[in-house]
This record gives C-alpha cells, sequence and structure tokens, in this order.
C-alpha cells in the first residue's frame, strides 16, 4: 500500500473543508462539503447537544443523502452559519428536490460553546458560513486554533488559568489501497484527553503555569453527592467520512463505532455537560464491511482528537500544551 500524503479528512475523494476563522473574538466555523449521493447518520451521546437537522439523518426518515455538515463555535448561536451554507449550497442548485421543484440543500449542524473566550458578542453567522464554503478545497486540512476550533478549551472546570487549549484535529485511515475512513473532532471537552500511552496528555491544571495534571476524575469524587455548578460549557463534535458503500442504517451505526474513539481519547466523555454528536458521511463508491469501517473510524477519532491538542496554539489566556515548559 503507498504512503499517503493526505492524513486528515479531505483524503476521502470528494469530501472538501473550509474554515473561518476569528482570532479576536476567539470563534469560527468548520464546513464538510459532500460529493453527490452522500449518505449521512449521526449519533448523539452528550447531554447538553446544539444541533439542527438530526432528526431526518436517523433511521426511519425520509431523506438519506447530505449535502454539507457545518461545525462551529459560537453555542446555539453559531447554528445560523449552517443558513450560509445552505445559500451557498442553493446557488448551485444542490440539495434535496421537491415533489414541486424546489431545492432544499441537506446541512445537518453542530456547535461549540466558545463564549468565555475572545468577544462572546460576536458569533458564527450565516455569512460566515458562507465564507467557509466559498474556503472550502481538498487540500489538506488546517488543525489546531483554527474554524471551530479556535475557542476550544480541555478540562476548564476551573477557568482558562487552568485548562489546555483545545481546537480540530482531523486523521485518515486507509482500511487498503482504495478504502478510506477519516475524521475531523473539535475538542471542547470536560475530561482529559488520553494519550496513546493511556496517560493524560491534556487536561485539568493543579495551578495556573502547572505541567501537572490533576485528572477530572478526581475532581468529580468532590461532586459525586451535589449538582456541581461548573463545567458546564464543553462539547466535542465530529465528522467521520468515508468512501465506503453504506446504507442509511449502517452509516448510523458507522457513527455509533466511531463514537467509541471519543471514550477513548477523553476521560470521561459523554457527560451531562457535554453536547457529543458526531455526524457519518459515506459517498458510497466502495463495497465495504460497515464493522471494519466503523473499527477503524473509532481509531481515526482517537487520532484525531490527539492532533487537535498537539496542533493548538494559545488563545486569550488559554495556553496550550506546546507553550508549557518541560
Amino acid at each position: 500500500m503507498t504512503t499517503p500524503t493526505n492524513n486528515t479528512l479531505t483524503a476521502v475523494p470528494g469530501f472538501q473543508v473550509g474554515h473561518v476563522t476569528n482570532l479576536e473574538a476567539a470563534t469560527g466555523c468548520t464546513v464538510v462539503l459532500c460529493p453527490e449521493g452522500t449518505v449521512g447518520g449521526v449519533d448523539q451521546q452528550g447531554g447538553a447537544p446544539g444541533t439542527r437537522e438530526t432528526d431526518l439523518l436517523r433511521p426511519g426518515h425520509h431523506v438519506e443523502v447530505v449535502n454539507a455538515v457545518m461545525l462551529a463555535g459560537g453555542s446555539a448561536y453559531g447554528l445560523a452559519a449552517a443558513s450560509g451554507a445552505m445559500r451557498y449550497l442553493e446557488e448551485r442548485e444542490l440539495g434535496y428536490r421537491s415533489g414541486a421543484g424546489h431545492i432544499v440543500p441537506i446541512v445537518p449542524s453542530a456547535i461549540v460553546f466558545d463564549l468565555t473566550i475572545g468577544s462572546p458578542d460576536i458569533r458564527p453567522d450565516a455569512d460566515m458560513g458562507y465564507a467557509a464554503c466559498l474556503a472550502a478545497n481538498n487540500a489538506p486540512v488546517e488543525q489546531g486554533t483554527v474554524g471551530a476550533g479556535t475557542g476550544c478549551r480541555i478540562g476548564a472546570m476551573y477557568g482558562n488559568e487552568r485548562a489546555v487549549k483545545g481546537g480540530l484535529g482531523s486523521s485518515a485511515i486507509w482500511i487498503d489501497d482504495e478504502l478510506v475512513v477519516a475524521a475531523l473532532v473539535v475538542v471542547n471537552a470536560v475530561g482529559d484527553i488520553i494519550g496513546e500511552d493511556g496517560q493524560i496528555m491534556a487536561g485539568l491544571r493543579a495551578a495556573p503555569g502547572s505541567r501537572e495534571f490533576v485528572g477530572v476524575l478526581n475532581e468529580m469524587r468532590g461532586v459525586a453527592r451535589k449538582q456541581p455548578s461548573i463545567g458546564r460549557v464543553n462539547t466535542v463534535i465530529s465528522v467521520v467520512a468515508t468512501n465506503a458503500q453504506l446504507s442509511k442504517d449502517h452509516t448510523n451505526k458507522l457513527a455509533q463505532m466511531a463514537s467509541s474513539g471519543i471514550a477513548r481519547a477523553i476521560n470521561p466523555a459523554h457527560t451531562m455537560f457535554d453536547g457529543d454528536t458526531l455526524f457519518a458521511l459515506a459517498s458510497g463508491q466502495i463495497p465495504a464491511n460497515v464493522n471494519a469501517v466503523g473499527a477503524y473510524a473509532a481509531e481515526a477519532v482517537s487520532a484525531a482528537i490527539r492532533q487537535a491538542v498537539r496542533q493548538a496554539t494559545s488563545l486569550g489566556g488559554v495556553r496550550a500544551l506546546g507553550d508549557f515548559d518541560y
């Protein structure tokens, strides 16, 4: 098997990714544009989701084909970015065609809460979503403090000073010479990020400026018998894409299996304060076994989460992993 030159989501043929980043406001959005005929699915595990057009992706609903997925900061305000993607797609006559001939682009969306750094009154809107579509291309995905990952934090139970900068990461796995599955993840997690060695690589720190991680699980002992008033502004949102040929049911299974990758790389995951949502996209070129694709998708998600941490840069008083002295 040849060595790939692109190990991000755009390694999957036909998919394009575009970012808009506002570093001053510490927010942004990221769009994934899909090739024609892409089947969509979703898995929603977190207890505080901010989403749009997720019900139609589930089994038992009429629409199968997805035109784009929009990921954004701005909390629920950021869902407006999907309207910009709809405008972009409508101009190109891409979308679901109703019986009366109307074009309705299908753009599922999810957001992260990033209002705690930067300028909380500036959020992704329709114009920003449209601009992300204009910027979309099939080059290797830019990662780190970019797009929907711009204002992300990790382990922010006690605020920015003890958190580590989150961001956006991507990873691709070639199952064979033709079949590929890839992930793009926006990491704004309650929990700690777990490295390949099983140790905490980023998360809640012992003190401002400290490189010592105290472990979110350890801190949770103190709130195990009461409702905490901290850590309510988080979420991990993801897109998994593959060129596998999968039914809508199997694309939803792909999303479910891929979500296991979040739990492998983040501890704890899927809390009531996370809005963890994962979209799965299958463009249908290669006949494939969903069990194999789903297993590798989970690996791609874990790798993308760790990439988000490694590629992030400090912003708005939240220090990135690379800015600590060792």
